[in-house]
């Protein structure tokens, strides 16, 4: 069928159910999409009384499946509305009455078109194929198990619609159950490439029409020979979604260096007075040593901190780039007019008052008259902002000029907070920490957007409560990616939106169950905690891309061995098998009650020169593409003795052009914490008392560069 032949006719039948007021089609009005969209399903009639149930079954001729045909009744199983493996007659005849009287019980108010007559279908594996609205991301294609269990296992993956044909098999593997689809215990597996299409065909369904709310096949009965829907539900929704407005990559990247980079700043709500947001926020702009202009906005004072304050932002001479607001959310508005007159293109809100305590009026009357002067916000309810290499601390907190390459966003003051002292106490360099707040307009995507071509920055961590448009998120995410990591760490992991479903698939639907699989194919690191998101941040930079799969852990001692290969599995990386040539030159330096193999067990008494040595090997293979060290304190080889031998032999090996991601895990005295700071500073990401973390990060290390096509493998 043509395209535009299959969409009139879909249309047609979408304007009918919803002229009827009804949001939930039967079943023969569903067979009418599936057979326009080409999604595999059994035959089957509608059988309006007896005579014709019979004489369907006898047309097909075998057992059949009879369930009932109403717009009323959603859940046929729950109302008795369906009988398997009618064979017969008089067996149809009777199946017939019951699944009628049946319904009649359940609902006698019920419509009953009739009895759907349905082909019986090959034993198979059960699976789910559906769609679902996203609150977030819009509409999302699933796949999982099926049949009766497929709420209790809830083993399903989700992707973005439309999916391709690549993107669809992919979805068979990401699943925990998946081998069982290739067959177990002798059976044959599945025709993989058929469920793949009935993956496609679906998104390609509610991508071209956005008013189908929830579709669900389930089950599909999955062979070698093929994927067939027994059952296909499709419900409507209710309501248009409302359209956000988009603005083009160069307007985000044009409002967005203005914001980061201003030449100008005006301060409203500027103060002399110690202890107002306004007095801290002048303070830190001035002592931060700010190079551009920075104008006081106050109108009860001509002079704050040695600079000349202005009644009106109107009467500031010149451009200005960004306007921080430290007035009572009362004032704002017409501030932010005057703001619009002045022609000034970011708005930065510090204060609270706004959608957060339930004044939603107040602050769409900021967005709207930010939108009508073209004026981007960040904010409400921020901290405010720090572009370090601008010198700029645009905050009422504390300041911090560490530069470097790490950009970092949250959602929460707090949170913000707790980012700045780790900053600090891990002499992590930054290239900026901005708050969001309410995300009133400015958020997560054109932060990345711009992050992503900003040179000082190297990597960006995010922590997010929600996304205000996952789309534009993952649009964003997937620009960036490619040239530098982006972790995310999203709280909330609840599954709200599964309550109000009318399908399995949209039960499945849990907040988080989406989040991370879209997350995943995006390329974004999810991190599993807030230390994790900042340990991310600021080790991902400082190790090199691994270039294969093959790493080699190198121990002092056979325990930190064993945890440390726990880790590799754990993180989704694959320990080398150690080839007997380098079997036997790792030999060579092991003394006989060492342990060669992968693990490499040196020993615990071991000088400082096996160390050395080994790493050698490990580095200087080019099959071994990443080396986990386990150290253990002695005083034979010292901790300083340790973190400078293996630093120096990382600095050569990258001097010559071998650059491959090397972590360390140290267990021992107190001294350990100095040694990894050192090996830190010289490129060896080294964590004391931890087996976990060390690898946690190469995982992550890995997981992105298997996102940015650096290993020739998908996320």
């Amino acid at each position: 069928m043509m395209a535009e032949d299959r969409a009139a006719k879909v249309r047609a039948l979408l304007d009918a159910v919803r002229a009827e007021g009804r949001t939930a089609l039967t079943a023969p009005e569903g067979k009418l999409i599936a057979d326009a969209y080409g999604i595999a399903v059994p035959g089957e009639e509608l059988a309006r009384d007896v005579d014709e149930a019979v004489a369907a079954a006898a047309r097909f001729g075998g057992p059949v499946v009879m369930k009932i045909v109403s717009p009323d009744i959603l859940h046929k199983t729950d109302a008795g509305g369906v009988v398997v493996g009618v064979e017969g007659a008089a067996d149809v005849r009777a199946a017939f009455c019951r699944i009628v009287e049946n319904a009649r019980a359940y609902d006698s108010r019920a419509r009953v078109e009739g009895v759907q007559v349905q082909e019986l279908l090959p034993r198979g594996q059960e699976v789910i194929v559906g769609a679902v609205t996203d609150p977030t991301f819009g509409k999302v294609v699933a796949f999982g198990l099926g049949g009766v269990l497929v709420e209790v296992l809830k083993d399903v993956t989700f992707r973005l619609a439309p999916v391709d044909a690549d993107e669809a098999l992919s979805m068979l593997d990401s699943i925990r159950s998946a081998e069982i689809l290739s067959g177990v215990r002798g059976q044959e597996g599945v025709d993989r490439w058929a469920v793949a299409e009935q993956i496609r065909r679906v998104s390609e369904l509610v991508t071209d029409f956005p008013e189908i709310a929830e579709v669900d096949l389930n089950p599909v009965i999955a062979t070698p020979q093929g994927a067939v829907a027994a059952d296909i539900r499709v419900l409507l929704s209710t309501e248009t979604p409302k359209e956000r407005r988009r603005y083009s990559r160069k307007e985000i990247l044009t409002s967005m260096r203005r914001l980061m980079q201003p030449r100008s700043v005006a301060v409203i709500g500027a103060s002399d007075e110690s202890g107002k947001i306004g007095n801290s926020v002048m303070r830190n702009l001035v002592d931060g040593g700010f190079a551009g202009e920075i104008h006081p906005v106050n109108p009860k004072a001509d002079d704050i901190l040695g600079r000349k304050a202005y009644k009106s932002v109107t009467d500031v001479p010149g451009e200005v780039d960004v306007a921080v607001f430290a007035i009572p959310a009362r004032f704002v508005a017409a501030a932010l007019e005057e703001v619009g007159r002045k022609r000034i293109p970011n708005a930065v809100l510090i204060p609270s008052g706004f959608a957060e305590t339930g004044e939603h009026a107040l602050q769409a009357e900021i967005v709207a008259i930010a939108e009508r002067h073209g004026i981007r916000l960040l904010g409400p309810n921020i901290y405010g902002y720090y572009s370090t290499w601008q010198d700029l601390c645009a905050t009422f907190c504390t300041p911090y000029d560490v530069k470097g390459g790490v950009a970092l966003t949250s959602q929460s003051g707090g949170i913000g907070m707790a980012i700045l002292g780790f900053a600090r106490t891990t002499k992590t360099g930054v290239s900026a920490i901005v708050g969001l707040g309410n995300k009133s307009d400015l958020d997560e995507d054109d932060l990345l957007t711009w992050f992503g071509e900003d040179p000082h920055t190297e990597c960006i961590a995010m922590h997010l409560e929600d996304l205000k448009d996952g789309r534009a998120f993952v649009e964003a995410a997937r620009e960036t990616v490619p040239k530098k990591p982006v972790v995310v760490l999203k709280a909330g992991r609840t599954a709200a939106g599964a309550k109000a479903a009318g399908s399995h698939t949209g039960a499945l639907a849990g907040d988080d169950a989406v989040y991370d699989d879209i997350l995943r194919q995006a390329g974004v690191i999810r991190a599993p905690g807030l230390n994790d998101m900042l340990e991310y941040a600021r080790a991902l930079p400082v190790l090199p891309a691994p270039r294969g799969d093959n790493v080699v852990i190198i121990t002092g001692a056979g325990g930190s061995g064993v945890l440390l290969s726990d880790a590799v599995t754990d993180n989704g990386l694959s320990l080398m098998e150690i080839p007997p040539d380098l079997d036997a030159a790792f030999r060579e330096f092991i003394p006989p009650f060492g342990a060669a193999g992968n693990p490499v067990d040196i020993t615990g008494g071991e000088p400082p020169s096996t160390y050395e040595a080994t790493i050698r090997l490990g580095l200087e293979d080019p099959r071994v593409h990443a080396l986990v060290l386990g150290y253990w304190h002695t005083i034979v080889t010292p901790p300083m003795v340790f973190a400078e031998l293996t630093a120096r032999v990382v600095a050569e090996f990258r001097e010559r052009g071998v650059s491959k991601p090397v972590v360390a895990s140290l267990a021992g005295d107190v001294e350990v914490e100095e040694a990894c700071q050192y090996l830190f500073e010289h490129g060896v990401v080294a964590y004391p008392y931890t087996t976990e973390r060390p690898v946690a990060v190469l995982g992550a290390k890995y997981r992105w560069a298997r996102a940015a096509g650096l290993m020739g493998g998908g996320s």
